[in-house]
């Protein structure tokens, strides 16, 4: 968090809080880092022109800081410039929490891969977080590839200490989960990487012997490092019943990205909360052709959306997500409250006494929510 101190109290009113389950007029006050009171309309305060106040927005899964350390193929940017604009835009965004996504488990680049970078990357951020340099709350989400050559090595340089928040088990080998359509996972690598026909093949071939030589032992690896770290554990584009029952049986009670309705719901029925991406609502589907997130909003098996790769969509999909349910503290649920709770999260993510004054205030241009201010730990960020 920015070394600045707080107002020793704040008063906002003549606003529409959204609230756990209802839209009310009133005020709300905060002192430090917390609120203190939620009432009435107040002739006291900071006149919020009845705008709406929501809690600020929890994101569990965003590859936003990869984007800003390699802005382009092969460009290595500033560590600490990059952290500092990812924070920023994201507080800027209203995102008061963040779960910062890092790759672990390497490919050899050889082979169209990775290097390993979470181990440093997590350091850096960590060192500005403890100078007191960061806008926003931030977290690390490690996204554990057991098709790959080093994950159980990367996994061990990590402790308890790290804030690591949630390990999500994938699996990105050729064929099955998110891309069981080999045309589209040929179409997104090849002009991703401009790989030629041969080294499109190779790339497959080698990603394949790699779950064969260390799939069962990468899964184990990571279920025992989410136990070591005291995170969360998730699962990651679950297409059928069957991955989904193993998911239930690592004791995996967050689901990322399923990719069918069959998945979802057998999800709901293992108690495990679903979410999807903010920009597939957006776009009306999922780019890689698998299931819409309307789909499942409609069926009830939306809890939780995610801005993935796009920071701003997820205001923008909440309020989607408002009109289409014809209810607004529901929708802000996804984005708040219920990702707060799947991460054991118990100070934050609703406007209530004692808990962290991370807040947004935000007005409608026709459809479009327009972010007024943002206050984290009840200091103005935004």
């Amino acid at each position: 968090m920015m070394d600045m101190p707080a107002p020793a109290e704040t008063v906002l009113t003549n606003a529409r809080l959204v609230l756990d389950g209802e839209v009310v007029e009133g005020s709300v006050r905060f002192r430090g880092a917390e609120f203190t009171d939620v009432s009435g309309p107040s002739a006291h305060g900071e006149d919020m022109g009845g705008d709406l106040l929501i809690p600020g927005l929890i994101e569990l899964h965003t590859d936003n800081l990869e984007r800003h350390i390699q802005p382009r193929p092969r460009v290595d940017w500033p560590h600490d410039a990059a952290i500092l604009a990812h924070d920023g835009e994201l507080a800027s965004v209203g995102i008061t929490t963040v779960f910062d996504a890092m790759r672990v488990g390497s490919v050899p680049n050889e082979h169209g891969g990775y290097e390993p970078y979470a181990r440093g990357l997590a350091s850096e951020l960590m060192a500005l977080r403890r100078a007191g340099a960061l806008r926003i709350s931030h977290f690390l989400h490690l996204r554990a590839e057991v098709c790959s050559a080093t994950l159980a090595e990367e996994l061990e340089a990590f402790g308890p200490e790290d804030r690591v928040g949630i390990v999500s088990l994938m699996d990105h080998t050729p064929g099955q989960r998110q891309f069981r359509d080999m045309s589209k996972l040929k179409a997104y690598v090849q002009g991703k990487r401009n790989m030629t026909e041969a080294q499109w093949l190779e790339h497959v071939a080698n990603l394949k012997a790699l779950r064969e030589a260390h799939g069962e032992k990468h899964e184990a690896a990571t279920v025992a490092a989410a136990r070591q770290f005291g995170a969360v554990l998730a699962s990651h584009d679950d297409t059928t019943e069957d991955h989904v029952a193993t998911s239930a049986g690592y004791g995996i009670r967050l689901a990322e990205f399923p990719t069918t309705e069959e998945a979802a719901r057998a999800c709901h029925a293992h108690g495990i909360a679903v979410m999807m991406g903010a920009p597939n609502l957006i776009r009306g589907g999922s780019h890689s052709g698998n299931v819409a997130a309307e789909a499942l909003a409609n069926a009830g098996l939306l809890d939780i959306v995610s801005s993935d790769y796009v920071p701003s969509a997820l205001l923008t999909a909440c309020f989607r997500l408002a009109r289409l349910w014809d209810d607004l503290p529901r929708a802000v649920a996804t984005v708040t409250a219920t990702p707060a709770r799947a991460t054991g999260l118990a100070d934050r993510g609703r406007i209530a006494p004692g808990l962290k004054a991370d807040l947004l205030r935000v007005s409608l241009l026709g459809e479009t929510p327009v972010i007024r201010a943002v206050w984290s730990h009840g200091r103005r960020v935004a």
